[in-house]
């Protein structure tokens, strides 16, 4: 009779007791090695969708609704039998074969800051409050996860975000390594890859200092430290000195460097991007997965949006000006159907795609019915997360909405299985377990969606 896998939690159940003959240290490793995994990816772009995407104005359109229901958006066939998506993401469709689209991510927070952090980390925010504050009691991104389990060893960054710091008034949580320490911050930039001098100040060398004087700098530096015992006895500093190290080890670095030099792309390559910051973006995070990097995060904007009709996220709520009801609407959709199948694309050409995983997602979706606005408001219950290459499966869906997509039908998936699967993905065993300040175990990931697994 076949022994099933153990897991660290049935392990402990057995407490000191033997178990088949084996002692605790035994069964342990026993676990430990039933539960490893293989990885499908190598990478992971995170395109986050900062304001809420519609689902049922992009890919779970329900054209049989009543009108207060259905998008003013006719749905057209994409090129995988039996998925439909929306007419204004007509390349999008022609790359649907690359896709899974789960239809049944499903939570309860309503306000942008607590369904952010949801969104970010994959863990349940301790209320649905719009003042949700960051605060190291809250967990850490995924970035930040993948850096504390399985770093880099390649001379790149594990982790990097960009190009905005995401807020709805205050700053979104899980955004840096929270309680895991300053050292596994994902490496932050807020310049504006679309600009003509974009160049990263933190890996430029200011004018007369040369990479040998740094270095005579920093060796004076340890010097003091070491002489005034701050590494000794100071968590944040050791955690600020691990994150100097990386810095400078960053600037000394010509792949570091080459990485991040978008000039080097041909200008054709940037035009089938887009010149926008989130098009320039997407063609960042393939220089950098390309580079060796292991997860990027693209915000596709600061702020939620709203009344905007040129900037800002995807939290369309109508007024007089709706982004997302306007056919002559150069934004949002039109921005999306440039720069996700170009990404698949330019992944798929260079050999990338089998080992990068390509999540885009928002925080929530919207409400079945239209309002009085022409809009739709915040709606966690049901929405669409879409995911391709990276061991995933093509041409898929996964779950199903009710008639109107506004709960699941089938095979809800809440955020921590997101993230179990994507940990999965990465070879990061779902049920690792962390520890906060307090030094509690809390467990990274909830259940993996083995059915989207190519």
């Amino acid at each position: 009779m076949a022994i099933p896998p153990l897991n660290r939690r049935s392990v402990l159940r057995v407490g000191g007791a033997g178990m088949l003959g084996l002692t605790m240290p035994k069964l342990l490793r026993a676990a430990e090695q039933a539960t490893s995994i293989k990885p499908r990816a190598k990478s992971v772009i995170f395109l986050f969708q900062w304001g809420g995407p519609s689902q049922l104005d992009t890919f779970d359109m329900k054209p049989d609704a009543p009108e207060s229901v259905r998008s003013p958006y006719r749905p057209i066939a994409s090129s995988a039998d039996g998925i439909q998506v929306c007419e204004l993401l007509p390349e999008t469709a022609k790359r649907m074969h690359h896709a899974t689209l789960i239809r049944t991510m499903t939570h309860t927070m309503k306000n942008h800051a607590s369904a952010g952090y949801y969104a970010l980390s994959g863990h349940e925010p301790p209320s649905d409050d719009q003042r949700l504050r960051d605060s190291l009691d809250l967990y850490p991104a995924y970035g930040s996860v993948v850096d504390h389990l399985s770093p880099n060893r390649n001379g790149m960054p594990t982790s990097v975000a960009y190009p905005h710091v995401i807020r709805d008034g205050s700053i979104v949580p899980a955004q840096h390594a929270s309680f895991l320490g300053k050292r596994h911050d994902p490496l932050l930039f807020l310049e504006d890859p679309n600009d003509r001098n974009f160049k990263l100040p933190e890996l430029s060398l200011p004018h007369g200092l040369s990479v040998d004087r740094l270095q005579r700098r920093r060796e004076m530096q340890r010097l003091v430290d070491a002489q005034t015992r701050l590494l000794e006895y100071s968590d944040q500093a050791r955690g600020f000195d691990d994150y100097y190290e990386r810095a400078i080890s960053m600037l000394t670095s010509d792949r570091v460097r080459k990485a991040f030099d978008l000039s080097a792309e041909k200008e054709s390559v940037r035009d089938r991007y887009g010149r926008t910051t989130y098009g320039q973006s997407c063609l960042m995070a393939r220089r950098l997965v390309e580079s060796g990097v292991k997860f990027v995060t693209v915000y596709f904007s600061a702020s939620i949006g709203g009344r905007r009709v040129n900037d800002g996220g995807w939290d369309t709520h109508g007024f007089d000006n709706t982004r997302m009801y306007k056919i002559v609407d150069k934004y949002q959709l039109p921005i999306t159907d440039q720069t996700l199948p170009t990404l698949l694309d330019d992944l798929e050409e260079r050999g990338l795609l089998d080992e990068t995983l390509v999540v885009w997602m928002g925080e929530f979706g919207r409400t079945p019915n239209i309002n009085k606005n022409l809009s739709r408001d915040h709606w966690p219950q049901c929405y669409t997360t879409l995911l391709a290459g990276g061991g995933v499966k093509g041409g898929y869906v996964y779950g199903k909405s009710d008639q109107h997509a506004s709960r699941p039908a089938e095979n809800p998936v809440k955020p921590e299985d997101l993230a179990a699967t994507i940990y999965y993905l990465l070879g990061i065993n779902p049920t690792t377990e962390i520890y906060d300040r307090n030094n509690r175990p809390l467990i990274i990931g909830g259940n993996t969606l083995h059915d989207v697994i190519a």
